[in-house]
């Protein structure tokens, strides 16, 4: 059960600053486990205006020793300060407890990406042009490669946002920023065949992604079908977001400019795209260790190798 307090809130992230839905979900989990622990599984007897941050400390580490990883520890904090900040702005608490509560900051860890090899033969394997399924799931993967969409933001895709005159599309990402993407003609013959097998033309509410009945594609369908794709890979995780990852990272290593792929992606700022330099980085170094005919050397007597090592 929710508090009136918990739900105000929610209300609050969800209307007024219009926080993405996979925000708000995190956040209604993370709050609804925190009062269910602070009231002994009755929160519906929170008072919020009482808790201290001794309290708050004590979840922290209730939280750590109950094995949860650094980054959902500071997740889960991230969203009481949230919610205290709401309380002192709109329901006159007088502190936030939560404003100066500490978490173990997460090792930060390389994104994930398919190898460039990989993901065309995934995209150019052969497929039945007339079965409609086939055809979609293909289009799919092919937009999360060219275009760098979340999974979010594909599934909210609208067919009035895709305009094949300009070869543009439209998307809406979080905090329901708007950005125009271009594509190529590939795609573009792609969405045009697409359409054409379409049951029953876009969606209910103007869906471009349609199952076969007609009906708007859901999350964990787009995921499925990724995962099943990525199968036979390399890739350590087969998610829509590492097509969004590989996307980053063929464009970096193609030459693009960091700012316009910044853009592209939709991140607010260049510290958020600069970790696809480090993937980039490490893939060079991978390549030099394979190519380079002395990169595994280690040492040796020098000016005494012998007339084969000279040539």
């Amino acid at each position: 059960m929710t508090t009136k307090w918990i739900e105000s809130f929610l209300e609050y992230i969800r209307c007024e600053l219009t926080l993405s839905t996979c925000t708000v979900s995190a956040y209604t989990v993370d709050l609804r486990e925190w009062a269910d622990w602070a009231t002994d599984g009755n929160p519906d007897r929170l008072d919020p205006m009482s808790v201290t941050r001794s309290d708050l400390r004590a979840w922290v580490a209730y939280l750590s020793r109950t094995g949860r990883s650094a980054r959902t520890i500071r997740r889960k904090v991230s969203a009481l300060r949230s919610f205290f900040r709401y309380l002192c702005r709109r329901h006159g608490m007088q502190s936030n407890p939560a404003a100066e509560l500490q978490t173990s900051r997460p090792q930060r860890t390389l994104p994930s990406f398919v190898r460039t090899r990989e993901l065309n033969a995934v995209i150019d394997s052969e497929i039945d042009p007339e079965d409609f399924e086939q055809v979609r799931d293909r289009l799919i993967m092919t937009m999360f490669y060219t275009c760098g969409l979340r999974c979010s933001e594909l599934i909210g895709l609208r067919d009035a946002d895709i305009n094949l005159y300009s070869s543009e599309l439209k998307v809406t990402g979080k905090r329901n920023k708007d950005r125009v993407l271009p594509f190529g003609s590939e795609l573009s013959e792609m969405i045009t065949h697409y359409r054409a097998l379409r049951p029953s033309g876009a969606g209910p509410d103007g869906e471009f992604f349609t199952r076969r009945n007609g009906k708007a594609l859901y999350r964990k369908a787009v995921y499925n079908l990724v995962h099943g794709a990525l199968e036979g890979t390399s890739a350590s995780k087969k998610s829509p977001h590492v097509l969004r990852h590989t996307f980053a990272t063929d464009m970096l290593n193609g030459g693009a400019d960091m700012d316009a792929v910044r853009r592209l992606l939709g991140h607010s700022s260049l510290a958020t795209t600069q970790i696809y330099t480090h993937v980039s980085l490490r893939d060079l170094k991978n390549n030099y260790q394979l190519a380079h005919p002395r990169a595994k050397r280690k040492g040796g007597n020098y000016g005494n190798q012998n007339s084969s090592d000279s040539l």
